[in-house]
């Protein structure tokens, strides 16, 4: 019996243009390098108006030159302005850097050139003066956080504001902390009722200690408080002592009051 034998069949092989994945491919990539094209550098995506609004102190100048810095990057060696790739993170961290009377930013883009800049600046809630200050150095204004902003400048006063003196150590720095944000609520609330319930007026209030505060009246005599006690109750033994022991007319005899501990205040007359 005869064997025969398949015949071999040489298969050709399709012709990749001819299959469809690679047309798909080719289309998706096509489609990618538009979009890349368009978001990263087609001029109509492109920064080109910088909004600046809510400072008064820090230069609006100084502002975009520092925008237009941190907008201006190189996407594959090219560059880029594009309103999508800015990074308003690392925005807003140098905007908080570099200008320290800048307490909070806000940032918003406004399709498709624009960029919205809202500044928020410190306001002075009390004058800060080093117990033993560096050279060349003097007071400074800080926040409701306790954040140095702003030197104060020589011979200026600020009567509306209480000053706080502190042995802190170290240099300051413009945009560091000096006292506790608590600590120096405390104070502007001792002063705000010192003030406005008994009329006494404040001349500075010395930072003693983690624990202590000494508020130096305008008449001369100190009242010593405690950061830790109860603020309320420390004022309650200060104006009754002022009301039955020291008349008005003594202030001026009077040395200290200590309100710091117990149910006593006691004082001192010079």
């Amino acid at each position: 019996m005869k064997k025969y034998r398949k015949p071999y069949r040489v298969k050709t092989k399709k012709s990749i243009f001819r299959n469809r994945f690679f047309w798909l491919g080719i289309l998706i990539l096509v489609i990618f390098s538009g979009f890349f094209y368009l978001t990263c550098f087609h001029s109509f995506f492109q920064i080109k108006v910088i909004k600046i609004s809510g400072n008064e102190k820090v230069s609006t100048e100084s502002l975009e030159n520092l925008l237009n810095e941190k907008i201006s990057q190189k996407v594959l060696f090219f560059p880029s302005q594009s309103i999508f790739l800015a990074n308003f993170g690392e925005i807003k961290k140098e905007i908080l850097k570099n200008f320290p009377q800048v307490a909070e930013t806000d940032l918003k883009r406004k399709f498709p050139e624009t960029i919205l800049v809202q500044i928020k600046e410190r306001k002075p809630a009390a004058v800060f003066c080093p117990f033993f200050p560096e050279e060349g150095e003097s007071c400074f204004f800080i926040d409701k956080e306790g954040i140095v902003f702003e030197p104060l400048l020589l011979n200026v006063t600020r009567k509306d504001l209480i000053t706080l003196k502190k042995d802190i150590g170290w240099e300051i720095n413009l945009g560091s902390s000096v006292i506790e944000e608590e600590q120096l609520s405390k104070i502007l609330e001792v002063e705000s009722k010192l003030k406005n319930e008994m009329k006494i007026l404040l001349e500075e209030v010395l930072v003693v200690s983690e624990e202590r505060f000494d508020a130096k009246t305008l008449e001369g005599f100190q009242i010593y408080f405690n950061f830790k006690e109860n603020l309320n109750w420390q004022l309650t033994k200060l104006k009754a002592v002022l009301e039955e022991e020291i008349p008005l007319e003594k202030w001026k005899d009077l040395e200290y009051i200590d309100v710091r501990f117990g149910n006593f205040a006691p004082y001192r007359l010079k």
